[in-house]
């Protein structure tokens, strides 16, 4: 089913006189993608939210409404168009739920609470001091510096949180949410060898346009499975990972 938004794209584009290859090189989406768009030939992308924010850079480079566009596209596939009719021809996932307007996971709230309620009772076991209520002597400046032992300087504490550290094995859409649902990579497209973060947080919520990225929690690589398809992933507080339904994972829109 045509939208008319590819025909917008080629006539904006051939009134600036720019060709394909300077697009490709200016918003880094491919060649390959940017002709598709304009040809409507949506099952060449990777469909979506990915198809989405395609449309909207590619927009919004051509000094269009990239928003309304995008927009545009969603409501096409509401009404059974591009999406509607498998013309993207991503195979959905059996039992996976309507498609959550939150931005923020359900496991992000969890987490939010959880470390709450931890800052509140170290707060509480600092202000109260010992057992007997009195409070704890001040350590010295030697002290402060060797430890309570006496004997080499302590080691440093490590940051809260977990790290998380991307690198794209070859082109890549990435959308990475923190724990508080804030955009880190904000629908980027990585290319081959790129590296992003690390970043940390109480968790994080991401979602890839495949299986081309090496994921590392806390300075270990974790095992994620190789695809073609879109992806995602939950990372708990305490680095565990977990793969995302399709209507669970972040879209960054």
């Amino acid at each position: 089913m045509q939208t008319g938004i590819g025909t917008t794209l080629r006539e904006a584009r051939n009134r600036r006189k720019i060709e394909l290859p300077e697009v490709e090189a200016a918003i880094k989406i491919r060649t390959r993608y940017l002709r598709a768009m304009e040809n409507e030939e949506w099952g060449v992308l990777p469909g979506g939210a990915y198809t989405r924010s395609f449309i909207r850079t590619y927009g919004s480079y051509l000094g269009l409404d990239g928003d309304r566009l995008a927009e545009d596209f969603k409501r096409s596939e509401a009404d059974g168009g591009p999406a509607g009719d498998g013309a993207l021809g991503v195979e959905p996932i059996p039992g996976a739920r309507s498609r959550s307007r939150s931005r923020v996971p359900g496991w992000v709230w969890i987490a939010m609470v959880s470390a709450a309620l931890v800052a509140i009772m170290v707060g509480v076991g600092l202000a109260g001091g010992g057992d007997d209520g009195s409070q704890a002597p001040k350590p010295t400046e030697r002290e402060a510096a060797q430890g309570r032992t006496g004997g080499a300087a302590a080691q440093p504490v490590a940051p809260p949180g977990v790290a998380l550290e991307l690198e794209a094995k070859g082109e890549v859409w990435v959308c990475l949410l923190g724990s508080s649902g804030q955009p880190l990579i904000e629908g980027e497209i990585l290319e081959p060898g790129a590296v992003e973060g690390p970043f940390r947080s109480d968790g994080f919520a991401v979602a890839f346009g495949n299986g081309e990225v090496t994921l590392r929690i806390d300075g270990r690589e974790a095992e994620t499975p190789a695809t073609s398809s879109p992806i995602g992933f939950a990372i708990d507080p305490e680095g565990q990972l977990r793969e995302l339904e399709e209507g669970q994972r972040p879209d960054c829109e």
